[in-house]
């Protein structure tokens, strides 16, 4: 229920803190008091359009804070976990109106949208009046009261559980057979490719092992041919390991004949020759250690070439072949076993349908059956509310040609005012006044089932007579029995049931330097103040004594 209303700065008010109660709360007042801005205010509030025109003149913002008391089973508190809103059993909502036009919104402190806002509010509070009924307006409104009203939600839940297990199970199958035409349509290509890329092998990372290697292998090309020329030029006819050495040996044979000479030759050149010939060994080991292999070079190059021909002709990055392979080779494997696949998912669909269309029958006749009982139960209210000579009924069209998240049901509320004219949709049929006693009916038929915890009513009882205003105050306080109430009324009747009672009005304020402000400003009436009020809502401006025995007669009936 809504626990508390704060307002500042928002049209004629300038600060106004009200507490709330359970029950049925009633607001009078003078026309132009300000009751209308408080319900703007609460609108404002609960999500409802923006307004700089709703600035207080003269201030650069305004401000409404509402708290609300909400039961632990109320879909509020999935909504919230649904936003990442923390609540811990309070739930207080507040909407920030600039001068400038822009709104700021916010939930337990924490900023929201707008339209999250509203999407919240509206699971708390209700407003009603003769031109904004909501609960009549919508088609889809007129389908969720009559389940509220035969608590058919359960069953509701569970068509739309398998609704979606029928949209998904079309989903697949409607994949499938795309995935199948595809297939179908590049069979030959798809088969050729997969035997091409069967037969290359392609390797994730194969690329980049076969150009490192092949520019290893060209580097040691390049060196083994040095390396090996040297090596032959050391090792050919014309060595100078051979030449030198066998000059020394002639050298040394003739080393008696002049020894002083040929050991100074001699030992320069036998060091030559052993570092000619050590030079020899290590070019030896140096080619043994190379290891160039020109066959595996070009082998190495085929393979990359071949590898990055592939990959050109596929337009894919070569280490993108192998999943190319696997995604080719998955759509030549659904069109091989597709059809079965696809078989087993038309069955599987049939039977979603299936299911779906049992239980969206089971709900079409209940359906049937709550609206007979709804008919019957708001029409035994009309009689009371002067609306004796019409009718109401629900009209209900099944067509399981066209289902839905909902069923298969289109639901209508439909009134016929008067006999002999003809019957329609309750919106074009009904005047205002009649709107409102039709929509107070269907919610005291409804009890507390499809409604949210506070309903407000924006002088549904215009217009009415004594006898009418004395039936709406009654079918108000029954209703608000079972949820919270609120009620701005013109009406005697309605407002000596009440279980509250707040007296709108506006008083001068005079402040130093500056003309005068009016300010909207709301007592709660006690028990004296509330005879004092009802007798002036019988009377007019001057109250007699016979008013005020009248609005005690009217309290005490009320409360017999």
């Amino acid at each position: 229920m809504l626990a508390a209303l704060t307002i500042s700065d928002i049209v004629l008010i300038e600060k106004l803190e009200i507490d709330f109660s359970r029950g049925l709360t009633v607001l009078t007042g003078e026309t132009g008091a300000g009751k209308s801005i408080l319900l703007d205010a609460l609108s404002l509030a609960l999500g409802g359009r923006g307004d700089a025109g709703l600035v207080r003149h003269g201030a650069e913002r305004g401000q409404v804070t509402a708290t609300f008391e909400v039961g632990p089973d109320h879909r509020v508190w999935a909504l919230l976990n649904e936003n990442d809103i923390e609540a811990d059993g309070e739930l207080i909502v507040r909407r920030v109106q600039n001068s400038d036009g822009r709104t700021k919104a916010f939930i337990n402190d924490q900023p929201v949208s707008a339209n999250l806002l509203k999407l919240i509010g509206d699971t708390l509070v209700e407003i009603h009046g003769q031109h904004d009924d909501r609960a009549l307006v919508d088609e889809r409104e007129h389908r969720r009261l009559l389940d509220a009203f035969g608590g058919l939600e359960p069953l509701v839940a569970e068509v739309g559980k398998l609704w979606d297990i029928q949209r998904k199970a079309a989903k697949e199958r409607d994949l499938m057979r795309a995935r199948i035409d595809a297939a179908r349509r590049d069979a030959d290509y798809l088969r050729n490719a997969v035997d091409e890329l069967d037969k290359l092998k392609p390797v994730l990372g194969e690329e980049t092992e076969l150009s490192t290697a092949r520019h290893t292998m060209m580097q040691a090309e390049k060196i083994a041919a040095d390396l090996k020329e040297a090596l032959e030029t050391l090792e050919g006819s014309q060595s100078p390991i051979s030449t030198a050495a066998g000059l020394l040996r002639r050298l040394e044979r003739k080393s008696a004949q002049m020894p002083e000479l040929i050991e100074t030759v001699v030992k320069p050149i036998g060091d030559a020759v052993d570092a000619l010939e050590l030079a020899r060994t290590g070019l030896e080991i140096w080619l043994r250690k190379s290891n160039y292999d020109p066959k595996l070079l070009e082998k190495t190059e085929e393979r990359l070439f071949a590898l990055r021909a592939a990959a050109r002709k596929h337009d894919v990055p070569v280490d993108g072949l192998a999943g190319l392979r696997d995604r080719m080779a998955g759509q030549v494997s659904e069109l091989d076993h597709g059809e079965e696949r696809l078989v087993a998912l038309e069955a599987s669909l049939a039977k979603a349908q299936a299911d779906y269309g049992v239980v969206a029958e089971k709900l079409s006749a209940a359906r049937e059956k709550a609206a007979v009982g709804l008919e019957k139960a708001v029409n035994s209210e009309l009689p009371a509310l002067k609306l004796e000579r019409a009718r109401f009924s629900v009209q209900l069209a099944s067509d399981p040609t066209n289902p839905g998240p909902l069923g298969i049901d289109a639901v209508e509320f439909w009134v016929q005012t008067n006999p002999g004219t003809r019957a329609g949709p309750i919106l074009k049929v009904a005047s205002g006044g009649e709107l409102s006693r039709f929509l107070l009916a269907l919610k005291v038929s409804l009890a507390d089932r499809g409604s949210a915890p506070t309903l407000v009513f924006d002088e549904i009882d215009t217009g009415v007579g004594g006898a009418v205003a004395e039936a709406i105050g009654l079918r108000l306080a029954r209703l608000a029995e079972r949820v919270q109430v609120m009620s701005v009324t013109h009406a005697p009747q309605v407002a000596a049931r009440a279980f509250a009672h707040l007296l709108i009005s506006k008083e001068a304020r005079r402040t130093k330097g500056a003309e005068d402000r009016v300010a909207t400003r709301v007592v709660s009436l006690q028990s004296d103040q509330r005879q004092e009020e009802i007798a002036r809502m019988l009377a007019g401006s001057v109250i007699t004594d016979e008013a005020r025995a009248a609005a005690a007669r009217l309290i005490a009936g009320a409360a017999a």
